[in-house]
């Protein structure tokens, strides 16, 4: 239950923290990014809008677009009205018409402008100190909005709207102000917005309000890339009569800059790289205005709650399950995010589709560090454990070797075994209760396997009160044979203190007898699938047990090979052949060490 508890409070705490990390700012621009090409695609769309450019053919014609007087203009409003039963729907004049100018000029304009149904765009000043949202749209005091439409004899014959443009914190557009106050009372609409509907009129349809914040803003999906789609032509074209009036009659007819010297293009979320025209803006805006194309921007509050209880349980899952259940929780939902926002969008709402799927992220690294340190738990206490029944030393070996070296089968060495027995442990057994005999034997176990395992030895087994233990396997060693004795007399001398202790402590003393010997042996797991021991097999082996079973207390027999191999490094004395060992022929000589030398 503590466990359960314990994984829930972890899976509470990882699902916050992966919510305010998803929340905060730092993963916004990379979102917006991610929302920019996912969603923004273009789509067919109808005809209905033609720009007339005021491109770098009319400025070389008529001079630079800041020195041109209302002359121009008006013949361009002349032109679209010089067949009346082919007129335009609607012109919208996306240049600012502010100033008055010549007296005669600015008359004539406005009477061009009566003929036709025109929405001209006025001069917006938003002062005070400039903000950002939660979404990263610059604001400001809407309060401090200064607003001047067209001079006043234009402003009589036609409709105003604002051309505002604003960028994103990260300084791509992907927001249009439909509508700003000003004063406090009325309302500025937006150009396009007043386009469309004057449009929608003509067609007997009315525009519906794209859903908008608090400021009148809301989301662009832009239904063109920079440069298509739309019918452009050039404003020197129009007024020199060279545009037949079919290609614009009953449709909009957009008037505005179009020239990289005009400095009136703008980054957009629709292509990063290529820069749009405010023009071509204006008209992506009023396309989709018309189409009634709107992609509401679902709120951060439900984003996060789903988040966070999405990442709960998948946290769960992972702390309860193995990693390959793990990673199928979080790599499922971390790809199906992506679709799903995709259908989301196809359905109206603007979700965050990198959430879900850095969320996931944050949890399979948290799945893989889990399972490494599982895996490393487990095989510490995998480790740990075999090292209490087998020699590190095979232990090491095993991993070294890897899983292969787990099976059945075993390999030729050349290995010095090591077995030693006490003496008389039977009889002592009768006398001592099971507690008592129990004590003695693990106080001379352990000092056994600590005087094997200091001179890097492998311990085999223990069978009953005896050991055997061998050198040169797992792992090859130069010197062998000169550890093995080493240790058979550091299990002699320690013998004998413990003898001296058990005489003082129960009166009882302990004696052992050891065999060593040298040569070829099979070692490796012997057994069955389900049960095996990592041993040495051969006659070697059979030979170090007889020596050992015919060497009385205190002793340590070893063989001709043994000594052979200690050469002057041990002091040795020759039994000859007097010691008949079982199983073995006639003439085998058998040795006791008495002490090394160095």
């Amino acid at each position: 239950m503590k466990k359960l508890q314990m994984f829930i409070v972890c899976s509470l705490i990882g699902a916050a923290l992966i919510s305010i990390f998803c929340g905060s700012v730092l993963l916004q621009k990379l979102d917006r990014r991610c929302q920019d090409a996912l969603y923004q695609n273009p789509r067919r769309i109808p005809n209905d809008i033609v720009i007339i450019s005021i491109d770098d053919r009319s400025q070389a014609e008529y001079g630079v677009y800041s020195t041109w007087d209302r002359s121009i203009m008006t013949g361009a409003l002349e032109a679209l009205a010089s067949d009346p039963d082919q007129l335009p729907a609607v012109v919208a004049i996306d240049a600012l018409l502010v100033e008055k100018s010549d007296q005669d000029l600015d008359e004539a304009l406005a009477s061009a402008a009566s003929k036709l149904n025109v929405i001209t765009a006025g001069l917006t000043d938003i002062g005070g100190v400039q903000s950002f949202d939660r979404d990263g749209i610059p604001i400001s005091a809407y309060s401090e909005v200064d607003y001047r439409p067209p001079y006043d004899l234009l402003r009589k014959e036609t409709i105003s709207g604002h051309i505002q443009m604003m960028y994103d914190i990260d300084g791509v557009m992907r927001h249009a102000s439909l509508y700003l106050p000003s004063d406090g009372n009325s309302t500025i609409y937006s150009l396009p917005y007043l386009t469309a509907c004057a449009f929608a009129r003509t067609r007997g349809f009315e525009i519906s309000r794209p859903p908008v914040n608090s400021h009148g803003q809301y989301y662009i999906p832009f239904c063109t890339k920079p440069g298509n789609y739309f019918t452009e032509k050039s404003l020197l074209d129009l007024i020199k009569g060279n545009i037949p009036a079919d290609c614009y009659a009953g449709k909009i007819v957009l008037i505005g800059p179009r020239s990289l010297g005009l400095r009136d293009h703008y980054v957009t979320a629709a292509d990063r790289n290529n820069q749009m025209y405010g023009i071509e803006i204006q008209a992506n805006l009023i396309q989709n205005l018309i189409d009634g194309y709107y992609k509401e921007e679902v709120s951060d509050v439900p984003q996060i709650l789903v988040l966070f209880t999405l990442s709960f349980i998948v946290l769960m899952a992972v702390f309860h399950t193995n990693f390959w259940y793990a990673l199928f929780f979080c790599v499922v939902p971390g790809i199906a995010n992506i679709p799903i926002c995709m259908l989301l969008y196809d359905r109206g709402y603007v979700c965050h589709p990198l959430w879900g799927s850095v969320s996931m992220g944050a949890i399979l690294v948290v799945a893989v560090i889990l399972h490494y340190i599982r895996v490393s738990r487990q095989r510490h206490y995998a480790t740990s454990t075999l090292e209490r029944y087998v020699s590190p030393n095979i232990v090491k070996e095993l991993l070294r070797e890897g899983t292969e070296s787990l099976g059945l089968g075993g390999k030729l060495c050349e290995i010095a075994v090591l077995f030693v027995d006490v003496r008389g442990f039977t009889t002592m057994s009768e006398k001592r209760t099971p507690h008592e005999i129990v004590s003695i034997l693990n106080r001379y176990l352990v000092m056994t396997s600590d005087c094997i395992e200091k001179n890097e030895g492998t311990l085999d087994k223990f069978i009953g009160d005896a050991a055997m233990a061998f050198w040169g396997a797992p792992l090859p060693q130069e010197n062998a044979v000169y550890l093995a004795a080493k240790a058979a007399l550091d299990i002699l001398e320690g013998a004998e203190k413990l003898s001296a202790a058990l005489k003082e402590e129960i009166g009882e003393e302990l004696h052992v007898g050891v065999g060593l010997h040298f040569g070829p042996a099979v070692v490796g797991n012997m057994g069955s699938d389900k049960h095996m021991d990592y041993t040495a097999v051969g006659d070697t082996v059979n030979t170090a047990s007889r020596l050992e079973s015919t060497a009385p207390g205190g002793t340590v027999y070893i063989s001709r090979a043994v000594a052979e191999k200690l050469g002057d490094a041990a002091e040795v004395e020759s039994l000859g052949d007097k010691i008949k060992l079982k199983g073995k022929a006639e003439g085998f000589e058998v040795l006791i060490l008495k002490s090394l030398k160095g």
